[in-house]
């Protein structure tokens, strides 16, 4: 018996692959295409062991997946492989329809091929979990309620359209073919080995450098943040107990505005790491050109999860935000090694440009 992971060297793939090397004997496949996000360096403690096999490749490819899934005979396959970053998105929109929508579709229909001729019990129990995002059902006011697993989609940026899409194609495959699916839509992660262009990530790196906190808007953008290795213990949940055909919101219950995530942020690195002339990290935040199109708030509404499935995430924001930096600050390295020169140009693009 084994599972599958696309997009493994990405963030939560990454978290979750460490997390399952971890807590279980069962073989893991990789496969991750190691585009600009996907990082190897996040798999280094478990590259040699035997448990953990990779293979670079596209989700799109169906001709490697055949071969792959007639190999290793995977029990269930969960699907990580996404490009996720909003502004990239309203850059290269292009990317996203490609890999989210069409990798999906042509992932769907090399699963569902292999699921066709399993026999008995192996059918009856493969499952195909996809990894999705809250971001799919808008933006909501200040008081209005959080986000159901029947909420009505209105994806607002090309990145949530195309996820949007994807997941509407899981859904389909479930009721048209009878694949044995399950969806989590999850709310904003933060953690170890996340990729530099996100807020916390990016707000450590830009502190600890001494260059400019860029704040979009007026900071007030509302979120329900999310401990990654929270999250990666309600996907193993939803994968041993989940009922098929059904959507879980995972969420961590601690929404906090944009500019109090910075400032906490400043806080501990000052206590942690102060400056050398005892300043204040604060002091380099700077408010930029809002994004476009950007949504005011996300909220997840994460008790259908800890009904049915008995799962409610560990850390409070207090404890995952300190392990976060410390993280950091332990691992310069693997900072250094990931801001590439195309992150830099990217970085350049999409904030230098803005004014202050």
């Amino acid at each position: 018996m084994s599972i599958f992971v696309t997009g493994g060297a990405g963030f939560i793939g990454a978290n979750f692959i460490l997390d399952w090397v971890a807590s279980s004997d069962e073989p893991i496949i990789n496969i991750d295409n190691l585009t600009y996000a996907g990082n190897l360096e996040s798999l280094t403690a478990v590259e040699s062991d035997e448990q953990y096999t990779f293979v670079k490749g596209d989700i799109a490819d169906k001709a490697l997946f055949k071969q792959l899934l007639n190999k290793y005979q995977p029990r269930a396959v969960i699907n990580f492989a996404a490009e996720s970053h909003v502004d990239r998105s309203i850059r290269e929109p292009e990317a996203f329809i490609k890999t989210n929508v069409m990798g999906t579709f042509n992932l769907l229909e090399s699963v569902r091929e292999f699921w066709n001729i399993l026999e008995n019990d192996k059918k009856e129990n493969f499952r195909f979990l996809h990894i999705s995002t809250d971001e799919v059902y808008g933006s909501l006011e200040k008081d209005e309620p959080a986000f159901t697993e029947t909420h009505r989609y209105e994806p607002n940026s090309p990145y949530s359209a195309s996820k949007a899409a994807s997941d509407h194609l899981v859904r389909s495959y479930h009721h048209t073919f009878g694949l044995p699916v399950l969806t989590t839509n999850c709310s904003n992660n933060y953690g170890p080995y996340h990729f530099p262009e996100k807020l916390i990530p990016l707000m450590i790196v830009n502190a600890l450098a001494g260059k400019d906190l860029p704040i979009y808007g007026d900071g007030q953008q509302i979120r329900d943040w999310l401990f990654v290795k929270d999250h990666c213990s309600a996907i193993r949940r939803v994968l041993e107990a989940g009922r098929v055909g059904e959507v879980y919101n995972v969420g961590g219950w601690n929404e906090m505005p944009n500019i109090d995530i910075v400032n906490t942020v400043c806080s501990l690195l000052d206590e942690l790491s102060p400056r050398n002339d005892k300043a204040k990290y604060s002091e380099q935040i700077t408010f930029v050109t809002d994004r476009l199109g950007h949504d005011r708030r996300y909220a997840i509404d994460a008790r259908k999860i800890e009904k049915e499935l008995g799962w409610k995430p560990e850390e409070t924001f207090e404890s995952g935000i300190r392990k976060t930096v410390q993280w950091y600050l332990d691992n310069k390295e693997w900072v250094s090694n990931v801001q590439s020169g195309a992150y830099r140009d990217w970085v350049a693009t999409n904030y230098q440009e803005r004014t202050v």
